[in-house]
């Protein structure tokens, strides 16, 4: 089934992100590319905010995010409440951020896999439901956090 799919990358996984859009466009998705446009270097925290605005705006069902080791920009994601990336480097970890932690982005180092990895990444990702049932307590708990020293 289409989903509207939004990707987003820095300067460093600029050829990664292009790779990748191609693809989801041949696997039959709608793709939002969010930028940039080149390898001229760009600060990843913009292009984050961007890919997660998009998802908390409705105007994508999930996103993926790139950079160079995936960590910066999956923080930026991450400072949305609506958006849940999840940084991975094996399908196995893709298909739990979503059966478990219904991920709504995933997050990928151009400069840590290679582009045979990212694509089974993203395609386990795409093609995996959101368990519910126990998960969504948790999931609606991330949504919401309490800082007490106590677990609730």
């Amino acid at each position: 089934m289409p989903q509207r799919i939004a990707i987003a990358s820095d300067h460093a996984a600029f050829e990664m992100k292009a790779t990748l859009a191609a693809w989801l466009r041949e696997q039959g998705h709608i793709v939002n590319d969010l930028g940039p446009d080149g390898v001229a270097s760009v600060d990843y925290p913009d292009y984050g905010y961007a890919l997660a605005q998009a998802i908390a705006a409705g105007e994508a069902d999930l996103g993926v995010a790139l950079c160079g080791s995936g960590v910066g920009i999956s923080i930026a994601v991450n400072r949305h409440p609506a958006a849940r990336c999840a940084l991975v480097s094996e399908a196995l970890s893709a298909r739990l951020a979503r059966a478990h932690n219904d991920a709504n982005v995933i997050a990928l180092g151009a400069r840590l896999i290679g582009i045979e990895v990212a694509r089974d990444c993203l395609a386990a990702f795409i093609a995996t439901p959101f368990a519910g049932d126990r998960h969504a307590r948790r999931v609606a708990k991330l949504s919401q956090p309490r800082f007490e020293r106590e677990p609730a």
